[in-house]
Protein backbone atom coordinates (compact mmCIF):
# COMPACT_ATOMS: atom_id res chain seq x y z
CA UNK A 1 0.00 0.00 0.00
CA UNK A 2 2.92 2.28 0.60
CA UNK A 3 3.74 1.99 -2.39
CA UNK A 4 0.83 3.62 -4.15
CA UNK A 5 0.84 6.13 -1.47
CA UNK A 6 4.37 7.32 -3.09
CA UNK A 7 2.85 7.28 -6.38
CA UNK A 8 0.28 9.31 -5.94
CA UNK A 9 2.60 11.70 -3.85
CA UNK A 10 4.88 12.16 -6.63
CA UNK A 11 1.98 12.45 -9.54
CA UNK A 12 0.67 15.41 -7.16
CA UNK A 13 3.82 17.17 -6.59
CA UNK A 14 4.40 16.74 -10.38
CA UNK A 15 1.15 19.10 -11.36
CA UNK A 16 2.46 22.58 -12.11
CA UNK A 17 -0.08 24.40 -9.91
CA UNK A 18 -0.25 25.28 -6.79
CA UNK A 19 -4.02 24.84 -6.60
CA UNK A 20 -6.33 24.10 -3.36
CA UNK A 21 -7.14 20.99 -4.79
CA UNK A 22 -3.39 20.07 -4.55
CA UNK A 23 -2.92 21.10 -1.83
CA UNK A 24 -5.77 18.86 0.04
CA UNK A 25 -4.20 15.95 -2.04
CA UNK A 26 -0.28 16.37 -0.05
CA UNK A 27 -2.35 16.63 3.01
CA UNK A 28 -4.13 13.39 2.28
CA UNK A 29 -1.00 12.04 1.18
CA UNK A 30 0.77 12.81 4.20
CA UNK A 31 -2.20 11.86 6.69
CA UNK A 32 -2.20 8.22 4.99
CA UNK A 33 1.74 7.92 5.67
CA UNK A 34 0.99 8.66 9.15
CA UNK A 35 -1.82 6.31 9.45
CA UNK A 36 0.01 3.60 7.74
CA UNK A 37 3.19 4.57 10.41
CA UNK A 38 1.08 4.14 13.04
CA UNK A 39 -0.54 0.91 11.88
CA UNK A 40 2.93 -0.50 11.69
CA UNK A 41 4.33 0.86 15.14
CA UNK A 42 1.15 -0.12 17.29
CA UNK A 43 1.39 -3.72 18.64
CA UNK A 44 -1.06 -6.65 17.77
CA UNK A 45 -3.42 -6.89 20.98
CA UNK A 46 -2.75 -9.70 22.69
CA UNK A 47 -5.66 -11.32 25.18
CA UNK A 48 -3.99 -11.26 29.28
CA UNK A 49 -6.80 -14.01 30.44
CA UNK A 50 -6.42 -17.14 29.79
CA UNK A 51 -8.86 -19.12 27.53
CA UNK A 52 -8.99 -22.52 29.37
CA UNK A 53 -12.59 -24.16 29.06
CA UNK A 54 -15.48 -22.48 31.02
CA UNK A 55 -17.35 -25.49 31.48
CA UNK A 56 -18.34 -25.81 35.14
CA UNK A 57 -17.51 -29.59 36.56
CA UNK A 58 -20.16 -32.07 37.70
CA UNK A 59 -18.78 -31.30 41.55
CA UNK A 60 -19.22 -27.54 40.58
CA UNK A 61 -22.92 -27.98 40.07
CA UNK A 62 -23.30 -30.37 43.03
CA UNK A 63 -22.00 -27.32 45.14
CA UNK A 64 -24.39 -25.11 43.40
CA UNK A 65 -27.34 -27.43 44.19
CA UNK A 66 -26.49 -28.05 47.16
CA UNK A 67 -26.30 -24.36 48.18
CA UNK A 68 -29.89 -23.73 46.79
CA UNK A 69 -31.01 -26.69 48.58
CA UNK A 70 -29.71 -25.30 52.13
CA UNK A 71 -30.82 -21.80 51.28
CA UNK A 72 -33.72 -23.08 50.13
CA UNK A 73 -34.46 -24.76 53.25
CA UNK A 74 -33.42 -21.68 55.26
CA UNK A 75 -35.88 -19.13 53.54
CA UNK A 76 -38.11 -22.12 54.20
CA UNK A 77 -37.46 -21.87 57.81
CA UNK A 78 -37.99 -18.04 58.05
CA UNK A 79 -41.37 -17.96 56.02
CA UNK A 80 -42.11 -20.58 58.87
CA UNK A 81 -41.14 -18.40 61.94
CA UNK A 82 -42.63 -14.95 60.37
CA UNK A 83 -45.99 -16.99 60.22
CA UNK A 84 -45.86 -18.13 63.72
CA UNK A 85 -44.85 -14.58 64.93
CA UNK A 86 -47.92 -13.24 62.76
CA UNK A 87 -50.21 -15.70 64.22
CA UNK A 88 -48.55 -14.66 68.17
CA UNK A 89 -49.13 -11.10 67.21
CA UNK A 90 -52.39 -11.36 66.27
CA UNK A 91 -53.32 -13.48 69.60
CA UNK A 92 -51.75 -10.71 71.73
CA UNK A 93 -53.45 -8.05 70.25
CA UNK A 94 -57.25 -9.77 70.69
CA UNK A 95 -56.21 -10.40 73.96
CA UNK A 96 -55.28 -7.02 74.74
CA UNK A 97 -58.00 -5.60 72.99
CA UNK A 98 -60.24 -8.21 75.23
CA UNK A 99 -58.80 -6.77 78.38
CA UNK A 100 -59.00 -2.98 77.48
CA UNK A 101 -63.06 -3.76 76.83
CA UNK A 102 -63.51 -5.65 79.81
CA UNK A 103 -61.89 -2.51 82.08
CA UNK A 104 -64.21 -0.64 80.42
CA UNK A 105 -67.21 -2.16 81.03
CA UNK A 106 -66.55 -1.81 85.03
CA UNK A 107 -66.57 1.85 84.76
Amino acid sequence: MSDAVEKAEQAVRAAETDTAAVQLAMAAMELAKLATQQQAQAPAATCQHDHHNTRRSAGEWIGIACAVCVGSVGLAFASLALAILGGVGAIVVLVLRDMWRDMHKGR
